[in-house]
């Protein structure tokens, strides 16, 4: 019976983790859903946190999460400000929201260390280089 039931496909949201200028001129990471989409995601909830082992010792974070009304089409809406001491982690943030009636949820996981320069690309819709999962 489960296995007879195939969800649908999350295809044009993005999870990005972008470092940029706050208001006091300082340095920061945030992370942002982007929608790609021609249409607007609503009901949209985001769980995230960290896990992995760090000096031999299994590490986790807390929980965080997040609701989020309505993302419009080809927007971009900040999640939450990221420090840099859990990159070493992996860093996942579990998406849900609801398209036409129907319900879409995907996980987006940063493995650890990805969140690195190297990796940056230009980050549509917002437009500055960061790291992205889509």
């Amino acid at each position: 019976m489960k296995k007879d039931i195939i969800p649908p496909t999350v295809e044009d949201v993005a999870i990005a983790i972008i470092r940029e200028q706050n208001e006091q001129d300082e340095m920061e990471w945030n992370v942002y859903l982007i929608n790609l989409k021609k249409e607007d995601i609503e009901g949209v909830l985001i769980t995230s946190k960290g896990y992995g082992a760090f000096n031999d010792e299994e590490v986790k974070t807390s929980t965080l999460r997040h609701f989020l009304d309505v993302v419009p089409a080809n927007t971009f809406k900040k999640i939450e400000p990221i420090v840099e001491s859990v990159f070493g982690l992996n860093n996942e943030f579990w998406l849900s929201f609801f398209l036409n009636s129907v319900m879409y949820d995907k996980k987006y996981i940063f493995l650890p260390e990805t969140i690195i320069e190297e990796n940056f690309t230009l980050v549509p819709i917002i437009n500055k280089k960061g790291v992205m999962i889509k």
